[in-house]
């Protein structure tokens, strides 16, 4: 950041995207080659032209990057208190992030109500984790209602993200695992659909591609350890047992 600042203050926003993406693909480039852990994205071709959602799962802080290289222009939801760290949050205020209050529901809906509508008009892709938090692999999913407010709102396709980063490099933990996290940019949901049936086919496709993950590594003997989570839910989807929650809103 240092380095970079003059060019990057001096930059329009879409020139200055260099930068952020540079340290984005420095650290994918790291992980390789000092942890040994890459990454393989499928259905690029997913990604539609123009302004839409991208709803990723979060399992990790590295899902909070590495989608930036292959993004033209994106906005993230983010909270605020990013914006107050010296120099990082110079440069979230410079990509014209949107930044709430999360302890002000009310006040944090209207400001990425705001934001979102601006970026639509840019053409911008608006980052957003239907989650709201990190949840650990296989855990029950907790979909907010944020994801549904801007589907409803903003008449754009929303393209889901199912990965499983968070076997590689576990939330609140230092340790990342060698091997290939494994990304897959779903089909997009088109709008049209009531708030409810978002909602349902968006835990559907994402938790049904992150279950599928799972069972593939679930006997790979070079695979990193499952956490307790991840275990359960392979017990459960091999005894046929998926859980209704798969395919319901929280």
């Amino acid at each position: 950041m240092i380095v970079f600042t003059p060019f990057f203050f001096l930059a329009p926003r879409k020139m200055a995207w260099f930068v952020p993406k540079f340290w984005a693909k420095t650290h994918l480039w790291l992980m390789k080659i000092v942890v040994g852990t890459d990454h393989v994205v499928i259905g690029r071709e997913n990604l539609p032209d123009g302004p839409y959602i991208i709803a990723p799962k979060h399992q990790s802080a590295w899902d909070t990057f590495a989608f930036l290289p292959w993004l033209p222009d994106p906005t993230l939801i983010l909270k605020r208190e990013l914006m107050w760290i010296p120099l990082f949050g110079w440069y979230v205020k410079k990509m014209d992030m949107i930044a709430i209050d999360r302890g002000n529901r009310s006040q944090a809906i209207a400001s990425v109500n705001r934001g979102a509508a601006r970026a639509v008009t840019q053409g911008r892709q608006i980052l957003i984790y239907p989650e709201g938090t990190r949840r650990p692999p296989g855990a029950e999913p907790s979909y907010k209602k944020g994801v549904v407010n801007l589907y409803e709102k903003l008449d754009v396709p929303v393209v889901p993200i199912a990965h499983n980063a968070g076997l590689y490099w576990r939330r609140r933990s230092f340790m990342r695992y060698p091997g290939t996290i494994k990304v897959e940019v779903l089909e997009p949901i088109q709008p049209g659909l009531s708030g409810k049936d978002f909602q349902q086919a968006l835990i559907a496709a994402t938790e049904g591609a992150c279950d599928r993950q799972l069972l593939d590594l679930a006997d790979d003997p070079s695979a990193p350890p499952l956490p307790e989570s991840a275990r359960k839910r392979v017990e459960e989807l091999r005894a046929g047992s998926s859980g209704d929650f798969r395919a319901s809103a929280s």
